[in-house]
């Protein structure tokens, strides 16, 4: 079992006994301008990725992009991982690939505690991919614990690249945010990703 058999949300859930509730996260969370070469970027890639349609292209050149614009804002005191193996617990099915995973560590070569967020690709249909982002944010956990460099949250987002839908773990408490945001307008966006990675 890996990552990517957790296919619903529900199995995830009764898997690693989580509570489950549904709340609008990031009401008050601050806007944040983008960067002018991200403006320029986004404005080129969108229409291609939108065009393109596959989520390959759609992880390559929103969502990575987006994730290298918030590294960018912050100083670059977060690392960004793509598609990097993360194998915490095999026997519970937490293993394989993490599509996107963000570390409070600023270094980029190997993936250091505490990680923040897990990111998790599809195409279209978020919930596909829920069962799958919340079994890598369990991991998240377990991997911060065992490194001693616990933190009270671990996010997750489920992202088609121009929607993002984002989720919380605190302890065994998971919340589902309840708006699933639109990267037009990009500011409130990377308010929300700032706010998370800081």
């Amino acid at each position: 079992m890996a990552y990517s058999d957790f296919k619903s949300l529900e199995q995830v859930v009764e898997a690693f006994k989580l509570s489950v509730n549904a709340q609008v996260l990031f009401d008050d969370c601050p806007a944040i301008a983008p960067t002018e070469f991200f403006q320029t970027l986004l404005k080129r890639e969108l229409n291609w990725a939108k065009a393109v349609g596959t989520e390959k292209a759609r992880s390559e050149a929103l969502i990575l992009q987006t994730l290298l614009e918030v590294r960018e804002q912050v100083n670059q005191k977060i690392s960004v991982f793509s598609g990097r193996e993360f194998n915490i617990d095999a026997s519970r099915g937490l293993n394989g690939y993490c599509d996107f995973l963000v570390s409070q560590d600023p270094q980029q070569l190997i993936i250091n505690a505490p990680v923040l967020m897990i990111a998790e690709a599809k195409k279209g249909d978020l919930d596909l991919g829920m069962g799958q982002c919340v079994a890598s944010m369990v991991a998240a956990q377990i991997f911060n614990t065992d490194h001693q460099r616990s933190i009270p949250v671990v996010y997750g987002t489920v992202t088609s690249g121009t929607l993002w839908r984002f989720l919380k773990l605190e302890n065994q408490d998971l919340t589902v945010d309840l708006t699933d945001y639109a990267i037009e307008p990009i500011d409130r966006l990377l308010g929300i990703l700032r706010v998370i990675t800081c």
